[in-house]
This record gives C-alpha cells, sequence and structure tokens, in this order.
C-alpha cells in the first residue's frame, strides 16, 4: 500500500515539474500582436515595467484609455508617473482603480468598468508570467470579450529558472494558482452547461 502511494506521488510531482517545464516554454513564446487597436489597454499592477509598457501603448496609440486596476490606495497618478519616469501625454485618459487586491478582483473589478463603458475589446498588460492565469480569470468573467495578450518580461524571471531559487519559486507558484483557476474554470463551465 505504502509502495504505491510513493509511486502516485512520484508520478504527481514528475507530472507537475514536466507541465511546469511546458508553462516556462509557453509564456516565453507568445506572439504579441503590435497592430491591432483595442477599446481598452488594461495594465495589471504588481510587477515591473508593466505599467511603462501600458503607458508607451497607449502614447502609440493602440487605444483612447488606460485603465490601471490594482494601485494602492494613497497613490496619485502623479506619483506613478514620477516613480515609473513615465512619459505620458495626458493623465485625462487614465483611469485608476484602487480596490483590487489580487487578481480575481482585478478581473471582476475591471470587468464592471468594461461593461459599464460597452467595452468590447482590451489589451491586456501584465508580467508574462501572469499572463495565463490574469487571461483566464478575465475570459471567465466576460467570456465575449475580445482580449489581446500583451505580456511584460520581467527580470525578477531568470531564463535558468531552475537554477536561481527567487525564479523558481515564482514560477511555481504561479504555474500553481494557474492549474487552480484552469480547474475552477473548467468545473464551473461544465455545472453551467
Amino acid at each position: 500500500m505504502l509502495g504505491r502511494v510513493k509511486y502516485v506521488l512520484l508520478a504527481a510531482a514528475g507530472l507537475w515539474l514536466g507541465g511546469l517545464a511546458v508553462f516556462n516554454f509557453h509564456i516565453n513564446h507568445y506572439k504579441t500582436d503590435r497592430a491591432t487597436k483595442t477599446d481598452a489597454i488594461i495594465a495589471l499592477t504588481g510587477g515591473s515595467n508593466r505599467i511603462k509598457e501600458a503607458a508607451e501603448l497607449l502614447n502609440n496609440g493602440f487605444s483612447r484609455v488606460l485603465f490601471i486596476s490594482g494601485v494602492e490606495k494613497g497613490v496619485s497618478f502623479d506619483a506613478i508617473v514620477h516613480a515609473q519616469k513615465l512619459n505620458i501625454r495626458s493623465g485625462k485618459e487614465v483611469i485608476i482603480e484602487r480596490a483590487s487586491t489580487n487578481t480575481v478582483e482585478n478581473a471582476i473589478r475591471t470587468n464592471a468598468w468594461i461593461r459599464n463603458n460597452h467595452i468590447k475589446s482590451i489589451r491586456l498588460v501584465t508580467s508574462n508570467y501572469h499572463m495565463p492565469r490574469s487571461y483566464l480569470e478575465f475570459k471567465s468573467q466576460n467570456p465575449d470579450l475580445q482580449i489581446i495578450q500583451n505580456p511584460v518580461y520581467s527580470d525578477k524571471l531568470s531564463n535558468e529558472w531552475w537554477k536561481n531559487r527567487g525564479s523558481f519559486f515564482l514560477l511555481a507558484s504561479e504555474y500553481t494558482k494557474f492549474i487552480i483557476v484552469y480547474v475552477k474554470t473548467f468545473l464551473l463551465s461544465f455545472i453551467q452547461n
């Protein structure tokens, strides 16, 4: 009996590690659409260069509005511009959402704004390792929404993630969260159908 449990655990660990390697390959090989304009650019806070990338996209005309989700309470637009060294033409087309504290809340609160403003398409800007989970959360809130994935590549994640403890734990954590969201989304769609 104990021998069987050991083999099952080893097989599960092997599957998880294999999946982690596939996940890593996927997040480093996005083909980003650099032509399509959208109704809004959505930037999720929490990773380096996300806001800067979103501001550049706004400046380059990929949309007329930028929605930044998950900004800390008390942080002004001017403080963001200064801290991120942004070159942004005007803050009039930037909307800041401060209530979200995690990816689920980002998706819920942003999708409320999307529906209220009749947005049909977005360019989602977040870190490459965060994109699969964010995409699933946004799609589960609004299946008809067109989402262009615009990943930002982070200095925090080493190319040799298996040799770097911080990179390994960041990638492993994000991959595990992605699996949980994927299973949750699958089960909810199965129950609803």
